[in-house]
């Protein structure tokens, strides 16, 4: 609707809506954990928790935001599918969890205010297209915005962080700190070969000079470690 040459919003979500939204995603995943029996699918990562995808999808809403403003698309629809957007990761295959969160988001926003059912659509479209792995120039703006704050939230020190706290998992020391950290600057370049807006790009390039920090600090701190990340035994 537009009055005065000023276009109203007519979808706008408020903030005790959006609050409202994130505590049932943090329910849904805690309830999702709880219902199995013997935990599965190696709930003894951290990454692979409730907490872990919850903060994750928090971390994903923050950038979703930053880009969608920067870029000009709508920031009610990617906030709301950020939200949602791993809301069923911890209860169906990952090949299906997109369109599985997806009708999550569909009935959560039918059954919960007052929503135009062509928001509703778009969200759930968002949603689908964010485990989309081609090429981000052809998918909608705000299904690109999402893809990559969901790629980014991966990258830098976060990434980093994670990274190391995998190899207490796998039961390696902390000489093969700067192996593992390679593994993130690696992952990093590689998501910022495929971002394509300006903002994301800036924010990737932001995160990985950070990971080289982490990594030039370990090769200095840590006597026994060569420039290539490998250590005398």
């Amino acid at each position: 609707m537009v009055f005065v040459g000023v276009e109203i919003k007519e979808t706008e979500v408020d903030d005790a809506d959006f609050e409202e939204m994130k505590r049932f995603v943090r329910d849904y995943l805690a309830a999702s954990v709880e219902s199995e029996d013997d935990g599965g699918r190696m709930r003894w990562y951290p990454w692979h928790s409730a907490e872990y995808r919850f903060n994750h999808i928090l971390n994903v809403i923050d950038l979703a935001e930053e880009i969608a403003e920067a870029e000009g698309a709508d920031v009610d629809v990617v906030r709301v599918a950020a939200a949602f957007h791993d809301v069923a990761k911890l209860e169906v295959d990952q090949d299906v969890h997109a369109e599985a969160g997806a009708r999550v988001a569909r009935e959560y926003l039918r059954s919960r205010g007052t929503y135009p059912e062509s928001f509703i659509e778009e969200v759930y479209g968002v949603v689908v297209d964010h485990s989309y792995t081609g090429d981000l120039a052809d998918v909608p703006l705000e299904s690109r915005c999402l893809i990559e704050a969901d790629v980014l939230d991966k990258v830098g020190a976060n990434g980093a962080v994670l990274m190391l706290l995998r190899m207490g998992y796998e039961s390696r020391t902390h000489m093969d700190a700067a192996k593992m950290v390679d593994r993130v600057l690696d992952r990093g370049r590689d998501h910022t070969d495929r971002v394509v807006s300006d903002t994301a790009e800036s924010i990737a390039h932001q995160r990985i000079k950070r990971v080289q920090w982490i990594r030039e600090w370990l090769e200095e701190e840590v006597s026994r470690m060569d420039a290539d990340g490998t250590t005398e035994r």
